[in-house]
């Protein structure tokens, strides 16, 4: 390890994206390739400066590092493309619609790692809860037990993309050697910081494996879920991809594709310029609608959808179903680089499987025209299966304050990682796509 002097560096909490800025967000949540000399950081005593207010100014406290590393590379990092929920435009239309602040129960925290907060060399997005909402990996049992045994679960950290259960890094440290050593600093800073604000527990969810790996070296506790993805194998038309299929499940999918779409019914892509107001109205009716039926209460509001028409249109995929030309049924999907992430749903007209039309195979027909690698289409669903979605296991970190509690679910979380891993071997198993016949031959 080089010993040469490099500059002190210390954490910054902020209470908001503005803090930051786009660009220094974005430099971290779209990293490109970069050569610079990283810093090897001692963990024993990190300073937390908290800025909540916008208009503070940052008091000048920093811990100085032992020494740089400038020729180590980096075998952690990972490049797992452009991720839609992770930049600016997006977390800040969650701002600056109040779909989080102190009044939803989202109070944003984002720790910044280096001395100049507007150019940091890691960041955070972290949010203090006062409930367990709009998180996809569920925790209330564990709220429910600490408070009968006479503890306060809440505030609590959460490390997320609020209401989104899609699978990014969450640790941004940028793509110059010692990504390691920040992560581990940022794990560090999270559960110091969650211990000064009397939070009961710190929660990291969807994590990629460079972010789990970091927060198991720092002893947090890991637990896993499943979701459905479907990978794209190099198939040049959604027919090659039906190819792929056993005959039953191809004969499936053609017979509900026929279906969803009986006379009078049209479908609709729509990205970019080409998505108006009146399209997001619609498919504001169709949100709030599947949200009251499912969930009592819709997370996002009308003004949200607005924001991100603004700010990131081409990013959107908007599949809409009209009826006659009326607007019945729509599907809001985000595009990355490497992947396309359908997030909601919603329908005003009974029309058999026009929800799989519209969420599941409009979504494979895009990623094969434009090249993309996979479709993940949320939380939960085994539905999805039959539609070509395979499971893929999910992966969240936990840092639980109160002993008892941490060895309670410690526990817990052995016995459901075990059975998570035995379903998902089962489902694959069980999963539509053809096998070898004996004759080298199957009938469609």
């Amino acid at each position: 390890m080089d010993s040469r002097t490099a500059s002190p560096v210390n954490v910054t909490v902020v209470g908001s994206l503005k803090d930051i800025g786009r660009a220094g967000w974005d430099r971290l949540a779209r990293p490109v390739p970069a050569r610079l000399g990283a810093v090897d950081f001692q963990l024993e005593d990190i300073p937390l400066r908290e800025l909540v207010e916008s208009d503070s100014q940052p008091q000048q406290t920093t811990t100085t590092p032992t020494g740089t590393s400038a020729l180590e590379s980096d075998s952690q990092h990972e490049d797992f493309g452009y991720n839609p929920f992770l930049s600016f435009d997006f977390l800040s239309s969650l701002e600056d619609s109040g779909c989080v602040g102190e009044p939803a129960g989202w109070a944003p925290r984002y720790l910044a790692l280096g001395a100049d907060i507007t150019a940091p060399d890691a960041v955070v997005a972290a949010y203090v809860k006062s409930h367990s909402q709009g998180e996809y990996v569920f925790d209330h049992a564990w709220a429910d037990a600490y408070r009968r045994a006479g503890g306060r679960y809440y505030p609590k950290l959460q490390v997320s993309v609020p209401f989104t259960p899609v699978t990014g890094p969450r640790l941004l440290v940028g793509s110059a050697p010692g990504a390691k050593e920040r992560r581990a600093l940022l794990a560090t800073a999270l559960s110091r910081y969650a211990r000064d604000i009397g939070a009961s527990s710190v929660h990291a969810t969807f994590l990629t494996p460079a972010d789990a790996d970091a927060f198991g070296a720092a002893q947090w506790l890991e637990r896993t879920d499943q979701q459905f993805h479907w990978m794209n194998e190099g198939y040049a038309t959604f027919d090659d991809f039906l190819a792929a299929l056993a005959s039953r499940k191809r004969k499936q999918v053609r017979r509900e594709r026929r279906d969803a779409t009986p006379e009078g019914i049209t479908i609709e892509r729509l990205t970019g310029k080409a998505i108006t107001e009146a399209d997001w109205d619609a498919f504001f009716a169709f949100y709030v609608d599947t949200g009251n039926r499912k969930w009592g209460r819709p997370y996002l509001n009308r003004r949200f959808f607005s924001l991100i028409g603004e700010r990131m249109a081409d990013d959107i995929l908007l599949v809409i179903a009209k009826h006659h030309g009326r607007p019945v049924a729509g599907a809001l999907n985000f595009i990355g680089s490497q992947a396309l992430y359908g997030r909601n749903w919603g329908c005003l007209a009974d029309i058999p499987f026009l929800h799989f039309e519209v969420c599941y195979y409009q979504a494979i027909e895009f990623a094969i025209e434009r090249g993309l690698k996979r479709v993940e289409a949320g939380a939960q669903g085994e539905h999805k299966l039959a539609r070509g979605y395979l499971p893929a296991t999910t992966r969240s970190a936990h840092d639980i304050v109160h002993p008892g509690l941490r060895q309670a679910v410690a526990a817990y979380l052995v016995q459901e990682r075990a059975e998570i891993a035995r379903i998902g071997e089962l489902l694959t198993e069980a999963g539509p796509y053809r096998r070898a016949e004996p004759m080298g031959f199957e009938a469609d």
